[in-house]
């Protein structure tokens, strides 16, 4: 064996592996560009950088205090005007419960004025009246639970056990308008629930 077959052979050895070695490098290469530009087909996570929404709910206590300024001043109305026509009659109450016992008893007069006044808060768009009572028991109960559909019927469970202490106070049932009053906050309730999506049970 002759030296240059030994280092032809070397030569050989060597061209040939840095050509090897140049075509790794150049696979190697384009297999980190191919890895660059596609992504695997498996799950990749992603965070978003968004994280979920909830909406928290809050009393709105600017509109309760409102709301109960408001029915204060008018039970304070009625309670004079029903004094007013009582002293008239030689007839005195001592608070507000006894008030409610002697208009349910119907053992008083009314005078012409008194009698007018009435019917104009009753009336269906008067204060008293079936529209805007159910309204203001409405707005009063959205703004307790800051408009939270998931506490409608918590809301309506209280509603309903007041109608039945006012019954109670009453000593009976209360009168038409009373009852129709408490139809169109069921109502009320059965709107806000099922605009909110859930289910109403008939």
């Amino acid at each position: 064996m002759s030296v240059n077959g030994v280092t032809g052979g070397s030569n050989v050895y060597s061209t040939t592996y840095a050509a090897q070695s140049k075509n790794t490098e150049t696979k190697s290469e384009a297999k980190t560009e191919t890895s660059k530009g596609t992504t695997s087909a498996g799950a990749v996570y992603e965070p978003s950088g968004e994280t979920a929404k909830t909406t928290k709910y809050k009393p709105d206590t600017n509109m309760i205090a409102k709301l109960k300024a408001d029915a204060d001043a008018r039970t304070s109305q009625l309670q004079s005007l029903v004094e007013k026509m009582l002293t008239k009659q030689g007839q005195t109450y001592g608070n507000a419960n006894d008030m409610w016992s002697i208009l349910a008893s119907g053992k008083f007069t009314v005078d012409p004025a008194t009698k007018l006044q009435a019917q104009a808060d009753i009336a269906e768009d008067g204060y008293w009246g079936v529209s805007q009572t159910s309204q203001r028991i409405l707005d009063f109960a959205k703004a307790l639970t800051g408009g939270d559909p998931s506490q409608i019927e918590k809301m309506r469970s209280a509603f309903e056990k007041g109608f039945k202490m006012a019954e109670k106070k009453w000593g009976g049932s209360l009168p038409d308008i009373s009852q129709k009053t408490y139809d169109a906050v069921q109502k009320g309730f059965d709107d806000m629930a099922k605009e909110a999506g859930l289910t109403v049970e008939d």
